[in-house]
């Protein structure tokens, strides 16, 4: 095995070490020749005994899983990628293509060390942080990793924002902002519903019972069954799209990061900070509470099991529902 230290003396007689690798130079303080091989030495077994261990223990590694030794981050990534529905598959794709990563993509899990995740987390956005401690989990309960390279309490602490249901006042702002039909039906719509933004751009005409007057449909992120009546002012706004097929034929044809800029930038033109399309939904189950209305109820309006956010008494919250 190569050494990583070799000595030399200076003109000054005073012994110095150069690192092979790297080239560095530092002093070992002394112009004694034994004194100066002895701390070379001790130099050269402090950095042999970690490698000559690392290599013991991928020939153990190598016998029982070939890949072991080989396998990166990026198989890691795949192997995330691969799970649940396919929008989760497509927020995995595009988190995984995040900069901060480029460093750890295809480093070897068993030569990652903490410093390297360090290194993320002092450049890599909360979200970006979130999902590499899904990678983090999902590699120790593989197996593909030991012992876990970050301990619990190391992990970056996160602090969400404060969410907010989008207020009548905003939601007017921007229908009287907008021209066109599209969005403002779009808008009212979220705004009677509460559905999420990519369930409300695909709802179809063959959803709506006008005999019960409810709208049932399946989430797209989760499966659940949502269901909801139909108020007058919903059946205002459904009196304005198309009988069959889907209610908005333009919108549906763009993914959903697409419509979330679109908002923004009509946000911006009107004037209106501080809230997504999915500030509908928060609005949405504010309001429910704020009347009263039982949460089991709300619940199954929305097509969500965890528990509605808490509304906050504001201006143009406290309106009744629909």
């Amino acid at each position: 095995m190569k050494t990583k230290f070799k000595i030399f003396r200076r003109d000054n007689g005073v012994y110095y070490t150069e690192d092979t690798t790297t080239g560095k130079q530092a002093s070992l303080h002394t112009k004694d020749e034994a004194e100066a091989a002895s701390l070379l030495h001790a130099k050269n077994e402090a950095q042999r005994q970690p490698v000559l261990n690392l290599h013991l223990a991928r020939a153990y590694l190598t016998a029982s899983d070939p890949a072991f030794v080989e396998r990166t981050w990026s198989v890691v990534m795949a192997q995330l990628q691969a799970r649940g529905k396919e929008s989760s598959r497509e927020r995995f794709a595009s988190a995984f293509k995040s900069p901060a990563l480029n460093g750890l993509r295809n480093k070897k899990l068993l030569e990652t060390t903490t410093d390297d995740f360090f290194a993320v987390f002092r450049c890599a956005k909360p979200s970006t942080i979130c999902f590499l401690q899904r990678l983090h989990h999902l590699a120790l309960s593989a197996g593909w990793i030991a012992i876990p390279i970050v301990a619990p309490n190391l992990w970056p602490k996160y602090k969400p924002k404060d969410r907010r249901g989008i207020t009548r006042d905003e939601h007017e702002t921007l229908l009287a902002k907008e021209k066109k039909a599209e969005w403002r039906l779009y808008l009212e719509l979220l705004w009677e519903t509460g559905a999420a933004q990519a369930d409300a751009a695909h709802f179809k005409a063959e959803d709506v019972d006008w005999q019960t007057r409810t709208i049932s449909y399946f989430r797209m992120k989760t499966g659940t069954l949502a269901q909801f009546s139909i108020s007058k002012k919903l059946e205002t706004v459904l009196s304005h799209l198309p009988t069959t097929g889907v209610l908005f034929p333009h919108l549906s044809t763009h993914p959903a990061n697409h419509r979330a800029n679109v908002f923004r930038y009509h946000c911006r033109r009107a004037g209106v900070s501080g809230v997504s399309l999915h500030c509908y939904r928060y609005a949405w189950a504010e309001r429910a509470k704020t009347v009263g209305m039982p949460e089991r109820f709300a619940q199954a309006a929305l097509g969500q099991a965890a528990p509605l956010p808490t509304a906050k008494p504001r201006s143009g919250s406290r309106s009744p529902l629909g």
